[in-house]
């Protein structure tokens, strides 16, 4: 399961994914993992969130993106739940038909490994495929 979360910036969504995160540590059984650009929002994560800030490992096209996933899942089984914060700002590239193409196959690591997946997206919601919108909570 993919839940999308897209608006422009300054909107909240990057507190409202990292609360949502923290609020799902009472009611997961696994690990959460949580993908962000930087580090500037580490002291707001809960310390048994995994952390991975993308800036140490770039990543130039969504191809490298979802083999960055798939990696960290074949690595640990007991992730549940990956929090995705400013895709757009994760992967260098990324058209319209390449984010239907990672979401597509984030669908397909999820449904195959019982890992939801959490996705912010900073752009505006009326330009996304309607794929994407599908998405979008």
């Amino acid at each position: 399961m993919i839940k999308l979360f897209a608006g422009a910036r300054g909107e909240g969504k990057t507190k409202r994914l990292i609360r949502l995160a923290n609020d799902h540590l009472d009611i997961t059984d696994g690990y959460i993992v949580f993908i962000d650009d930087n580090k500037r929002n580490m002291h707001e994560i809960h310390r048994n969130i995994r952390l991975v800030d993308t800036s140490e490992y770039p990543l130039s096209n969504y191809r490298e993106f979802v083999a960055f996933v798939y990696g960290m899942i074949s690595q640990n089984r007991d992730i549940q739940e990956i929090f995705i914060d400013g895709l757009c700002g994760i992967i260098e590239d990324l058209p319209n038909e390449d984010l239907v193409t990672v979401m597509q196959a984030l669908a397909k690591l999820s449904d195959d490994n019982d890992v939801e997946f959490f996705v912010t997206l900073n752009c505006d919601p009326a330009t996304l495929p309607e794929p994407v919108k599908a998405l979008m909570v």
